[in-house]
């Protein structure tokens, strides 16, 4: 079984700090390593070219019969074994040890057949060097590594910082903010004047060219990071929608209005023809059109934004067996929980109207509205609501799989949830069926 790690663990940040502390123990770890060894390897050097060089002097004063100095002597008790067996067997040699328990360069070479001459050399002080020049390593490496992270941890907190709030902008895109904006400071442009453009007069046989503001400059961008070339693909990507979205929601508009007109005068014609089949098949698809003009309408209306409520204090299980009512459809209705709500009476009738309507027209009966509280479902026993409508919401005419789509109720519904405050759902029984769940503010 794998170890559950904490979740800062996947963080850029962590992963970062990790590598740097990483490379930065074995740098210092090698570079250390080799610092040692050179430094030990001199002063094991000198301090052994210094006793050989005072064995050599002994064992000349050895053989002239004069008297040995007090660091040198003839089989001395304290000389290691292992040097006393090479300086017997006829080879000089030398080695580090304790004497009185102090370090000691130890020097021995071989005289008089198996006896050993041996010169001890004070070693404590290159010891205490070597040990001083390990702690300085030690030192310097914690330092270097601590300043290294802090230095890392400043920088990639900046890049993780701008990532996040990069991550924000794109979360609130997906969510219907098309006005979010990243901003980075790194993808602005500088103003730089090149010069100054001169003035040009050219006869009035045209219509004249509008100032532009800032003609005659150009400007210079600093240098960008790839976090910065992300922010600003981003911020692009959400101005292009924005522009198309606007477009749309102006083509909605316009031919809404536009319909409204001719939809006037045919109305009109059609109430003037004889009765008859045909004439209620013409009316019924009058009918229909105005129905969806009104909507188109109403859809441009949410999205401007400029809707405003006209709150008021409601009973909402009355409410909703008014809406059911003008709905006319035989719905039926189950108060479980009556609550008042301060709520907008006309808009909330709409969306209640519109799930109805519409669990009638794509669902199966019995179709069911249930107050519990602030909250009202609305459910019918059909095939449920498609996949793509329940992972993101209705959207306009949509069709999946070469079936009818949703058509333009469950849109406004929403549209009017958003303008009381209230969050509409849509999601599939697991027996069956559709329900739209609509949750309102309680007093």
């Amino acid at each position: 079984m794998r170890p559950v790690l904490p979740p800062w663990s996947g963080t850029l940040a962590a992963k970062a700090a990790a590598f740097i502390t990483v490379m930065c123990c074995a740098l210092a770890a090698l570079l250390g390593v080799l610092v040692h060894v050179q430094v030990t390897n001199q002063t094991v050097g000198q301090a052994r070219d210094q006793a050989l060089q005072r064995l050599a002097q002994a064992t000349q004063r050895y053989e002239a019969g004069d008297a040995l100095r007090r660091d040198a002597g003839v089989d001395p008790p304290e000389l290691p074994g292992e040097l006393r067996e090479l300086a017997v067997s006829g080879d000089r040699g030398t080695m580090v040890a304790d004497k009185e328990g102090r370090p000691t360069m130890w020097a021995a070479g071989p005289v008089d057949g198996e006896r050993a001459l041996a010169v001890a050399v004070d070693y404590s002080q290159q010891a205490r060097t070597i040990e001083g020049l390990d702690r300085a390593i030690l030192w310097s490496s914690g330092l270097a590594i601590g300043a290294t992270l802090l230095v890392g941890a400043f920088a990639v907190t900046r890049v993780t910082r701008r990532l996040h709030t990069t991550a924000l902008v794109a979360r609130r895109i997906s969510a219907g903010d098309l006005d979010a904006r990243v901003n980075d400071p790194r993808t602005t442009r500088t103003p730089r004047t090149t010069g100054t453009p001169r003035t040009t007069r050219t006869p009035r046989t045209g219509p004249r060219t509008p100032h532009t503001p800032g003609a005659g400059r150009r400007t210079q961008a600093g240098p960008q990071d790839e976090v910065a070339a992300v922010a600003a693909a981003l911020d692009s990507m959400a101005a292009s929608l924005q522009g198309k979205l606007l477009a749309e929601q102006r083509f909605t508009a316009d031919v809404a209005h536009e319909l409204r007109t001719p939809l006037t005068g045919l109305h009109a014609a059609a109430e003037l023809l004889p009765p008859g089949r045909p004439t209620e098949l013409v009316r019924d698809r009058v009918a229909a059109l105005r129905t969806l003009t009104e909507d188109l309408l109403e859809i441009s209306r949410l999205d401007t934004g400029r809707e405003r409520v006209e709150l008021d204090t409601e009973q909402l299980g009355p409410l909703a067996e008014r809406a059911v009512r003008a709905a006319g459809n035989g719905t039926e209705v189950r108060v479980v929980r009556d609550v008042s709500v301060e709520t907008d009476r006309r808009r909330l009738e709409r969306v209640l109207g519109n799930l109805v309507a519409n669990a009638h027209k794509h669902g199966r009966g019995p179709v069911v509205l249930t107050v519990d509280g602030p909250v009202v479902t609305v459910r019918d026993h059909g095939d449920g609501f498609p996949e793509y409508l329940v992972a993101h919401g209705p959207q306009r005419f949509r069709t999946e799989g070469g079936t009818r789509g949703h058509g333009l109720g469950l849109t406004i519904a929403r549209g009017q949830a958003e303008v009381l405050g209230a969050r509409l759902e849509f999601a599939n029984a697991p027996e069956g069926g559709a329900v739209a769940t609509l949750r309102l503010a309680a007093e």
